[in-house]
This record gives structure tokens, C-alpha cells and sequence, in this order.
């Protein structure tokens, strides 16, 4: 897989990429990673990749030209093809701005890029790119939340890492991603590792017992629990067996008897 990044900051980008699990997918050769920098794709003697908003307005917008030459260049095509001439965009591999604007990024996403021969990611900064980017450039908008960041590097880094750990070979196990928050549409449960008692606090005891089904059970149980409790939405797509809904029934009952006897009192 090759992911192109357009940025005007690609400074911020080796020391993470090169780092613990990204750094050995790279090095694997499972994944290829080139940053691009805007300003080098910008006409005129002092490259300028932002200007003030038509209309007025605080803040800078970054012109939608070095953008669409840059991507033009990435894309083999040749500069100017892109215009208001053609009916719909003749790029077919993903080109993805990352903005406060666009859809909120998740697991789902995440794989299905995942599955990507190739991924472009355009970083947003400044009050944001020229609409005509949005338009005629992007076909995808891609938010990793409800607030806003200074620029899409670190957005771009975040796509980055979700979707480089789901490739094939890229963690130690095969099944590694299967077991994380998410990739069945529930939240991981708990763990725990030595020492068995830390502070009178003990791991629990299924976790011990060395019994392969008791433990993969009580696994599967605290991941409904922390579900329920945390992000009980995610229930309503989850893939559910018939032992599933009945330890929710058993958590919904709990939770009515709570209501009903009320907290205790000293």
C-alpha cells in the first residue's frame, strides 16, 4: 500500500512514522509513506499556498492550485487537466482532505482503506482549503473528531496508524486486530498482567484459572459489559449471540434494580 501525504509541515512527520509499530510496518515493506510539501508544487518566485478569504474575514484560505497540481503530479496526470470542462473527476484512487467538516473517522474506514492500493491525504490548515478543492478535487472528508486542530497533520498521522496496523502481516499475531476495540463493532474489555496482587487489588480470578473457554468467555462478557456502560450505541450493529444477549439482559436488570432500590444509605 502507498499512502501520498500534502502537507505544508513535513517536518512533523518522521519521528512518529519512524517510531515502534509504523516505523516496523515501514520497514517491512507492507506500507510506503511519501510526504509531500504544498509549497513545492506553488508558481511564482516566493511559492505562496495561502491567501486572504474573498469577502473578508479572519485567517488565511490555502489556494486551491498548488493543491490540484500537486495531486495532478502524484496522479500522473498532466497540469490543468482538472477543470471545469470535465463532467465528473477522472482520479479514481482515493484523495482524502482531512477537515473538521468531513465524516467522522472509525474502525469501518479504517478498513475499508485499509483495502486501498493507494490513499492521498490533503492536511487542511489555516481556516481551511479553497471550496473548489472540496468540489472538483477530494472525494473524500475525513474528521478524526468534534474539535478542531491547528492543521490535518495530525490527522493524517492518526488515518496513518488505524489503518497501517490493519494490513496483513503488519502485527505479530494474525488475529491481533480482531481482538481490539471496534473490530467487532464492541468495546475491548479489561486486561491485566503481573504482578496478581498489587495493593490488596487481585486480577480476577477466571484470568488465572488457566481454563481456555472460562477465560475467553469472561473476555468476551467484560467486553459486552464495557460496551454497555461506555458506548451502549455501538450494541444496536453489533453481531450478538444468544449467550451475548443474555448476559445484556442480565446487566439491564441490574441496572433497573439500581433505579429502583436507589443508592444505599450508611
Amino acid at each position: 500500500m502507498q499512502i501520498d501525504v500534502l502537507t505544508l509541515f513535513p517536518e512533523v512527520f518522521p519521528a512518529y512514522l519512524n517510531s515502534s509499530i509504523v516505523g516496523r510496518i515501514l520497514s517491512k515493506g507492507l506500507i510506503k509513506i511519501n510526504i509531500h510539501n504544498i509549497r513545492d508544487f506553488a508558481s511564482g518566485k516566493h511559492r505562496i499556498t495561502d491567501e486572504p478569504p474573498f469577502g473578508g474575514g479572519g485567517g488565511m484560505v490555502l489556494k486551491p492550485d498548488p493543491i490540484f497540481a500537486a495531486v495532478e503530479h502524484l496522479t500522473n496526470l498532466k497540469q490543468g487537466t482538472i477543470d471545469s470542462n470535465l463532467e465528473t473527476n477522472v482520479i479514481s484512487e482515493p484523495v482524502v482532505l482531512l477537515t473538521p467538516q468531513g465524516q467522522r473517522f472509525n474502525h469501518k474506514i479504517a478498513r475499508r482503506m485499509a483495502g486501498e492500493k493507494r490513499l492521498i491525504l490533503i492536511c487542511g490548515r489555516y481556516e481551511g482549503v479553497d471550496e473548489r478543492v472540496r468540489q472538483h478535487l477530494v472525494n473524500e472528508e475525513i474528521s478524526i473528531g468534534d474539535y478542531v486542530l491547528t492543521g490535518g497533520e495530525l490527522a493524517a498521522l492518526v488515518v496513518i496508524d488505524a489503518v497501517s496496523r490493519l494490513l496483513p502481516g503488519a502485527l505479530g499475531a494474525e488475529d491481533a486486530v480482531d481482538l481490539d476495540s471496534y473490530s467487532e463493532g464492541l468495546l475491548e474489555g479489561p486486561h491485566y498482567t503481573r504482578p496478581a496482587y498489587y495493593r490488596g487489588w487481585p486480577v480476577p480470578d477466571a484470568l488465572r484459572s488457566g481454563h481456555a473457554a472460562n477465560i475467553e468467555r469472561w473476555r468476551r462478557e467484560e467486553s459486552l459489559r464495557r460496551t454497555w456502560q461506555r458506548r451502549p450505541d455501538l450494541l444496536i450493529e453489533a453481531d450478538l449471540d444468544e449467550d451475548d444477549k443474555a448476559f445484556l439482559a442480565e446487566l439491564a436488570e441490574e441496572r433497573i434494580d439500581e433505579i429502583v432500590d436507589g443508592p444505599e444509605v450508611a
